[in-house]
């Protein structure tokens, strides 16, 4: 027997009698959104969600006048979205395959992490794959399917396409595929562009790329190696930070640091401002500290593993830095505790209604060391003036069912050509798409 098993299940036991979180969907919700005191516990909250899947016919849910539909389906593991300029869709297929360095480091919360990891299909050989979708007559469901590259990948994540080059987010650096308008296939292996921090530890190993709008610079994620730096700030050097790269001079720099695990990134359509979602730090209680969608300066420095929220010093870590705390910066808006948050696009199209455009959505992947869960859909949050506005909204739901049992995680989220949106699901292996429900046909004038 694996001798973590009876710590694990006394773990399992007592996280039960852990007093949970709020049940209101939108807690830590918001530019001030409420901070409870810190919970400290020798065991932290924990939990194992059963995963079950799609039935052939369900789907998650969007509000009235929608209508979600499967884009593409039989995926494998797929995370991340990229939308050609003929409206080709690329997916990125990839997994965790966890080291047993990152495990170990994590004691019991490494433990359920890879049960949960094993449980959603995340755990396994990474399938290292970028999948070429091609919907050709318009009517919203991807007709072919095509491995577009496989060489040179390893766990790719993050896409994007810049003067005849496609670039991809390996989990150590970035990579980049000559380009023609049209093609389904690479043309051969990519050519590695630059490096970013990777293993061994690699703990948040997704890492995301995307071109500032003047096409001149790349910006690349890289989550950290820990919950608060538990592995050694050694093992933390260039991690929790945003990069930027010069396209033209092929040099790199940390661009902003601090944010635990930054994903999504996009520009603000009316500022050109950069803004980012980022998972918070674990195990300070079910509601603290909100994961956060956040604009990004240039040189900023966003707290972690210091402080949170801004200048909310966690007196978990030693030594402390004031004079890093006290230049951190607070998060411009919380989108709740534990939710995961992944996946931003802001809508820059015109198919949905007047009140999305310009807003942010959201792909929250779910927790799993929370009760309740929390996550697990796609949010929206309006914006005016460049900056986010309340109420947010719960856009896309039911990838937990109702015995919270979990049908599908959705991760990225991009608009296609015709304005609709479409969400990546790991678990499920589908791409959903939500458009605008079609009006129903009018009956005309009855015959005399």
């Amino acid at each position: 027997m694996n001798k973590l098993w009876p710590a694990a299940a006394a773990a399992l036991c007592l996280s039960a009698c852990a007093q949970p979180g709020s049940d209101d969907p939108l807690a830590g919700f918001g530019p001030n959104p409420r901070l409870p005191a810190p919970r400290h516990s020798l065991i932290p909250m924990v939990g194992i969600p059963k995963v079950v899947g799609w039935t052939r016919d369900a789907a998650p849910r969007a509000p009235a006048g929608f209508t979600v539909t499967r884009f593409a389906q039989g995926l494998d593991h797929a995370r991340w979205l990229y939308v050609l300029p003929n409206g080709d869709v690329l997916a990125s297929e990839s997994a965790s395959e966890p080291s047993e360095a990152d495990v170990n480091s994590q004691g019991i919360k490494g433990f359920f992490a890879k049960m949960l990891m094993k449980n959603v299909g995340s755990a396994r050989k990474s399938p290292d794959k970028i999948v070429l979708l091609r919907d050709t007559d318009g009517d919203g469901v991807a007709e072919t399917s095509a491995i577009f590259a496989h060489e040179g990948l390893h766990q790719p994540f993050g896409m994007t396409l810049v003067g005849g080059k496609l670039y991809v987010a390996n989990s150590d650096g970035v990579v980049a595929f000559d380009y023609v308008d049209g093609q389904t296939q690479a043309s051969g292996p990519p050519v590695k562009v630059f490096d970013l921090p990777g293993g061994p530890i690699n703990h948040h190993w997704t890492k995301n790329v995307v071109a500032s709008p003047d096409g001149t610079k790349l910006y690349a994620t890289v989550g950290s190696n820990s919950n608060i730096g538990e592995n050694g700030m050694e093992a933390e050097t260039g991690r929790a930070a945003i990069w930027v790269y010069d396209i033209a001079s092929g040099q790199a720099r940390v661009f902003a640091s601090g944010i635990r695990n930054p994903n999504g990134i996009d520009f603000e359509p009316t500022t050109g401002a950069m803004w980012t979602v980022s998972n918070e730090r674990d195990e300070i209680g079910p509601d603290l500290p909100p994961d956060y969608l956040t604009s990004v300066r240039d040189g900023g420095f966003y707290g972690w593993p210091y402080s949170y929220w801004g200048k909310h010093v966690d007196d978990r870590v030693k030594p402390q830095k004031p004079d890093l705390v006290a230049k951190a910066i607070a998060p411009d808006y919380g989108v709740g505790a534990h939710t995961a948050a992944l996946g931003l696009t802001f809508y820059r199209a015109d198919a949905f209604p007047a009140h999305y455009r310009g807003g942010a959505f959201i792909g929250q992947h779910g927790s799993w060391n929370r009760q309740p869960l929390n996550g697990y859909r796609v949010v929206f949050v309006p914006f005016a003036d460049g900056k986010p506005q309340t109420p947010a909204e719960v856009f896309l739901t039911g990838f937990l069912n109702a015995e919270d049992e979990i049908q599908g995680r959705p991760v990225g989220v991009v608009v296609d050509r015709s304005g609709a949106l479409l969400v990546a699901d790991d678990v499920g292996g589908i791409v959903w798409r939500v458009a605008p429900a079609k009006p129903a046909p009018s009956e005309g004038p009855s015959p005399s």
